[in-house]
């Protein structure tokens, strides 16, 4: 498709790497600052700017939360890689028969599958599509693999609105709200900042869930159809598999890294601790950060059964996670520029005076799709976007819920125009990115459709 061959040379010729962008932000907005805003008299405004940049990249509550990002991608990668997780992907890859059946398997299960937690997902989908493209290779099956590859990559288009969606999961945390918006807001805005915001007004409310389930439909329909439309595709592919046993016999304390029985016990440990720890949180559908990445070491231990294995894995899954160690802080750094400068109350009063109560969450979404190109870090979006987004929301009274669920739909829906996090797939399957763009720009629309309607409606 001509369209989609045009997206990705601009993309190659104009979008610099995700780390240059940040820093090209980061100059952007001190420039901003700079001209735009008031300053103290008598002050140095570019030193002052500089010193508001450098206390918002140590800000110690956003490092924790740059860390629990890292944790939420790294510990889903890690439980894709564990024997149990592959035995269930080979089973799933054996009932394809054609590419119809492939691309409805392969997007409801990856969608599934990011609902629960995003890096799962995202690695799922990938080795889901290149196990039914080995399936379809060695028994003769004629395939449009691309469009398989667009199918496994669905889970970033609904991540956000799931269980480890970085907004949601972020206001559910006591304090994190009034602790963004301390030094921003005024005193009569501040008390009109919940405490928290938990899962039943955001990802397990009876809207969010009904768009999950529409989309959940209606992709696969969709992927379907394309399927019916398009051509088989020519591929060869090897064997993949991620292999973690050592063949070498152990001796001494070495062999406690390879005890199935120490491995199996201290995994039942950390989930009998966090069944007692969070049980409340779960009953008041109250989750956060820590409790879901307490879950997910304690799982992903247990079905690895032992150290050796869990670390192996572990060393495989971080290779993913470098974007966000480095990335994050630049970030911090543009929201403690905005903050500290005044600039979040300047834009947000730009919102409040052309929006309305109905058209804010559009806004939201639209804005957060076009940043999402440019910042494509869902945590790194809510650290930069989240002060002005709860700002404006409540000057102008729409509910938080909705705001924040706005910015989440909008950030995630422009990822299947936005190839960043598409990268860990495309290595798996070996596709290039516009082999799969011409679908998924195709399922974007289909999702901006359905999230807009939904806004407006519900």
């Amino acid at each position: 498709m001509n369209v989609t061959k045009i997206i990705e040379t601009l993309f190659k010729r104009y979008l610099p790497s995700p780390f240059t962008i940040a820093i090209l932000l980061t100059l952007f907005t001190m420039i901003m600052a700079i001209c735009f805003t008031e300053f103290k008299e008598g002050s140095n405004h570019v030193l002052e700017v500089l010193s508001y940049w450098e206390s918002g990249i140590w800000n110690n509550a956003l490092l924790v939360f740059a860390y629990q990002m890292m944790l939420i991608l790294v510990l889903g990668h890690v439980l894709v890689l564990s024997k149990p997780v592959n035995r269930l992907i080979v089973a799933l890859s054996k009932n394809i028969t054609s590419t119809s059946s492939a691309v409805v398997l392969v997007s409801v299960t990856t969608m599934l599958m990011a609902f629960l937690n995003w890096g799962l997902g995202l690695i799922f989908g990938a080795i889901l599509a290149r196990k039914v493209g080995e399936h379809a290779q060695r028994n003769n099956i004629p395939l449009n693999y691309p469009l398989v590859g667009a199918a496994g990559y669905v889970g970033l288009m609904i991540w956000h609105g799931g269980i480890s969606g970085s907004a949601p999961i972020k206001v559910s945390e006591n304090g994190h709200i009034k602790t963004l918006m301390q030094g921003i807001s005024s005193s009569e805005i501040l008390n009109q900042v919940p405490e928290s915001i938990n899962f039943n007004a955001t990802i397990f409310s009876w809207w969010n869930l009904l768009l999950f389930g529409i989309l959940l439909i209606l992709i696969p329909l969709v992927l379907k159809r394309l399927s019916k439309i398009t051509q088989s595709t020519n591929f060869k592919l090897e064997n993949y598999q991620f292999d973690s046993e050592e063949k070498d016999q152990k001796e001494g304390a070495e062999k406690l890294d390879f005890s199935n029985i120490l491995g199996v016990a201290f995994g039942t440990i950390l989930l009998i601790t966090f069944l007692y720890q969070y049980w409340s949180n779960i009953l008041n559908l109250q989750i956060t950060p820590n409790m879901l990445n307490f879950f997910m070491l304690g799982l992903a231990i247990l079905l690895h059964k032992n150290f050796h294995n869990f670390l192996k894995a572990v060393e495989e899954a971080i290779k993913g996670t470098s974007g966000i160690l480095i990335q994050f802080p630049l970030y911090f750094g543009i929201m403690g520029i905005m903050k500290s400068s005044g600039m979040v109350v300047q834009i947000s009063d730009f919102f409040v005076s052309i929006a309305t109560e109905t058209t804010l969450p559009i806004y939201t979404f639209m804005s957060a799709g076009l940043v999402n190109i440019f910042v494509p870090s869902g945590g790194g979006q809510w650290a930069v976007q989240g002060p002005v987004i709860v700002e404006s929301a409540l000057k102008l009274g729409v509910p938080l819920p909705k705001a924040i669920m706005a910015l989440a739909y909008g950030d995630q829906i422009t990822n299947m125009l936005q190839p960043f996090w598409a990268l860990p797939l495309l290595g798996i399957t070996k596709l290039k990115a516009k082999e799969i763009l011409p679908y998924t720009l195709i399922l974007m629309l289909v999702g901006i459709s359905v999230y807009i309607l939904g806004l407006i409606l519900l």
